[in-house]
């Protein structure tokens, strides 16, 4: 960090394990008094709040999960009288009913703080200003910017996602110096501007990008469409407030989380148990001083790592890789497990594949078949797209012990999005 900070606290390992303590027995004790849902899980655990006395009895609570949250709709999990409810936000669910979180002022402003955080982490200053590319209304994703953005105070553009023309005017005339959007938004900003030669009349330096998996090849993209200094990963999700649950710093060496806020947890998702140390596994997240809608041990199905030791930024708060994908993406084909980002992965080693991919899975005669359409890089050469897709198929059965077919398509080709980009097109249930 360049100056003291004001929003993120410098603690202690001690402080640290005492504000995780204290925290979790008051989210027990009050989702175990407030909410029948909560209550009858810890009944059936044969667990009482006095139970939970030191930090490793969280292991022996139940767990939470999106079903949860679709068996309390509309407001599942609450804890507070409902006078207390000052906002509802909402995400999509699979099902055709939506999650939908309530907040308290107490929570609001615990999001703000997180949010300033990620602001700061980022080495903004009250002189920047942000476009938010991100969607308003239910999601949670533009509240959380402008409510972070104007606590750190920064200038907020709260512009929403879509209408690349407004975008590229916003960017132009008003001189943003920071974008919030997703990885896919960004890449179509920078491939905008890129168009019509705007690089020299913009004035963006950073960008806070999210809500969806990337490859490091799609991030240098855009880094270097928009001419960016630094372009930082934020994680969150509408369960855990929104965006804003944690960030990248500077080293660009994991993203920094809130652990005075929440705890974490890396399991292993089939077996639920801790996995080993720098292993993947399923992030599993309890919330301290959630109010409104307090989360214990709840599934986010995101997969990631933790990342051991003290980061080069002087931040001490711990770290976490960034997300790689989620656990209930995972493909089974031919009855190979398989998930988006092993694909991404192979296609990072080859410098003639583009950052866009996408995977289409049929069925036909009663076999699947998957089919990876790969863009070719902007300067790479056509005339070998046959040995270049042979090669990068057999990277791909070498390394998912799976074969799948490999076009190289045209550069620019496949779908472009302003916010996640679909990458996998499942039509076997159709065939």
């Amino acid at each position: 960090m360049q100056c003291a900070p004001r929003f993120i606290p410098r603690l202690s390992q001690e402080q640290l394990h005492d504000i995780q303590l204290a925290g979790l027995k008051w989210t027990v004790e009050h989702a175990y008094a407030n909410s029948p849902a909560y209550r009858a899980k810890f009944e059936a655990a044969g667990l009482a709040p006095g139970d939970v006395r030191f930090l490793d009895d969280l292991a022996r609570l139940p767990f939470t999960d999106v079903d949860d949250l679709r068996e309390g709709y509309p407001m599942p999990l609450r804890c507070v009288p409902e006078e207390r409810l000052v906002r509802i936000h909402a995400s999509s669910g699979t099902t055709g009913k939506r999650k939908v979180m309530v907040y308290t002022q107490g929570d609001v402003d615990t999001w703000k703080t997180m949010m300033a955080r990620c602001f700061e982490l980022a080495e903004l200053t009250p002189r920047d200003r942000v476009q938010i590319a991100v969607g308003y209304g239910l999601w949670t994703a533009g509240a959380g910017f402008q409510l972070g953005c104007e606590h750190f105070g920064a200038t907020a553009l709260p512009v929403g996602p879509g209408n690349l023309e407004i975008q590229m005017q916003l960017i132009t005339d008003l001189g943003a110096t920071c974008l919030c959007s997703t990885a896919s938004m960004a890449l179509l900003l920078g491939e905008e501007v890129e168009k019509h030669g705007l690089r020299e009349q913009i004035a963006l330096k950073k960008c806070i990008f999210g809500a969806e998996a990337h490859t490091p090849k799609m991030r240098a993209r855009f880094e270097a469409l928009l001419g960016l200094e630094h372009s930082f990963d934020i994680s969150g999700m509408t369960e855990l407030y929104g965006p804003g649950a944690g960030l990248e710093c500077t080293a660009h060496a994991g993203i920094h989380y809130w652990a005075d806020m929440y705890i974490l947890e890396i399991l292993d998702p089939a077996t639920l148990q801790p996995v080993a140390p720098g292993q993947t596994g399923e992030m599993v997240v309890t919330t301290l001083r959630k109010e409104g809608a307090p989360l214990i041990r709840y599934r986010t199905h995101d997969l990631t790592r933790l990342l051991p030791g003290e980061c080069a930024c002087g931040v001490a708060m711990p770290r976490h890789d960034r997300i790689l994908g989620r656990s209930d993406d995972m493909i089974i084909f031919r009855g190979v497990n398989i998930y988006p980002g092993q694909i991404a992965a192979v296609l990072e080693k080859f410098p003639e594949a583009g950052s866009e991919y996408q995977i289409v899975l049929t069925r036909t005669g009663g076999r699947d078949s998957m089919r990876i359409k790969v863009e070719r890089a902007r300067d790479a050469q056509a005339g070998d797209d046959a040995g270049a897709a042979k090669a990068v198929a057999e990277a791909l059965h070498h390394q998912l012990m799976a074969r799948a077919s490999v076009e190289i398509v045209d550069f620019g080709s496949l779908p472009r999005s302003f916010a996640k980009t679909k990458r996998v097109i499942d039509e076997r249930d159709q065939a």
